[in-house]
């Protein structure tokens, strides 16, 4: 088949649909390598067009410089998608021409803007091109492959498309995040956080962007009362900063906590697998996530992970039946991760110092992290997408 894959979201350097739609090409070319026969056109934007090379013959590129959300989406990219005549084409993410009519798959990740618009979905005209786009996505596709089981229910409640339309496949964990077990390695990273971020042992780690469904505010507020106990702790909090959601700064402000909670902004991968060997803990706050990648990051890193107890959160994190009670009739289970209600500030607070205060705890829910990410892949995701590929 000649399969087209939409590409103007590829990135390699943060988390997210980036990371998704890299990873994808990256495997699909390996199974190419080992015998794969489909053509791939992939579909790129500035400057990752020029930035990135496939490195097996049956994969090529298409400069399309168009926007998501633009009437060239909608015009200049319909037209060199009809030009290419692909058999089947795959959308990385909902922004589909609205009148392109052959055969397509498309991956939704999470249905955030709909569940929490925030501030950058002010404008009607945004909205409602929001609304129209992913309604005909998700509509006219052969297929849509979910990234979890809650955003397949988000799809089946919201969208109301049918329950056999969807299917779940599951991303992956980038290897270069893992267990850094030498001591002078992490010696060496210790002193290069210090050097460049201010950062110092013992901390909190979060990572990723700053928008209201991330529920910065509260975390900062619970950190306060969490300091109460454990005056040596700080919080880093990695991402680049977002004008539109000043609150996280604010909250700092307000309780004080200046020199204690720590903005990196943007860190290179290297680093943040660093700060993720370094941690005691990666907190998770969010309201709302489609998948949840920096679970898996934190998880082959070896990171004691507390977080909410919503969306896809629990289902990533996964659950370990007891030894002990695995012979049990009621055979129960128990998280790989502590959980909290995030909409209650208290119970995160105490939640993180069940963590602080127990490190036999911390060492469990290490090694159990380490576990659990190993069910999960990119190679096994670009396998099982290649096989509905081939089923349409």
């Amino acid at each position: 088949m000649r399969i087209g894959i939409d590409c103007r979201m590829f990135r390699t350097n943060f988390t997210g649909i980036g990371r998704y739609t890299a990873e994808l090409v990256k495997n699909l070319q390996i199974l190419s390598a080992q015998g794969l026969i489909h053509e791939f056109v992939l579909f790129f934007n500035e400057p990752e067009f020029n930035a990135y090379t496939p490195n097996q013959p049956n994969f090529k590129k298409v400069l399309v410089n168009a926007p998501h959300y633009s009437f060239k989406e909608q015009t200049h990219f319909l037209k060199l998608l009809n030009e290419q005549n692909l058999d089947l084409m795959h959308f990385t993410h909902f922004n589909a021409p609205i009148l392109y009519k052959k055969p397509f798959v498309v991956t939704i990740h999470d249905l955030t803007h709909t569940l929490f618009p925030g501030r950058k979905m002010r404008s009607l005209p945004y909205r409602l091109a929001y609304k129209a786009v992913v309604k005909n996505a998700v509509r006219r596709a052969k297929k849509v492959i979910a990234v979890s089981n809650n955003t397949k229910e988000d799809l089946i409640k919201i969208l109301k498309t049918p329950t056999e339309k969807i299917q779940v496949i599951y991303e992956g964990a980038n290897e270069e995040f893992r267990y850094i077990e030498n001591q002078s390695e992490l010696d060496e990273a210790t002193q290069k956080l210090k050097a460049t971020y201010g950062v110092t042992k013992p901390f909190l780690l979060y990572t990723g962007v700053h928008r209201y469904h991330k529920n910065l505010p509260r975390l900062i507020e619970a950190f306060a009362q969490i300091t109460q106990k454990h005056q040596d702790l700080k919080l880093v909090i990695t991402g680049k900063s977002d004008p539109l959601y000043p609150e996280a700064e604010q909250e700092v402000a307000k309780n004080n906590l200046q020199g204690k909670v720590i903005f990196t902004g943007l860190v290179p991968e290297k680093d943040l697998i660093a700060l993720y060997n370094l941690a005691i803990a990666y907190v998770f706050p969010s309201l709302y996530e489609g998948f949840g990648l920096p679970i898996l990051e934190a998880f082959a890193c070896g990171t004691p992970i507390v977080a909410s107890n919503v969306s896809s959160i629990p289902e990533i994190i996964g659950t370990t039946t007891t030894a002990a009670t695995a012979t049990s009739t009621t055979n129960p289970q128990i998280p790989n991760a502590i959980l909290f209600n995030p909409y209650d500030v208290t119970d995160i607070a105490e939640k993180i110092d069940q963590l602080l205060k127990n490190p036999e705890l911390k060492k469990t829910l290490a090694q159990r992290g380490l576990e659990r990410v190993k069910e999960f892949s990119w190679e096994k995701m670009a396998r099982t997408i290649e096989d509905l590929y081939t089923s349409l």
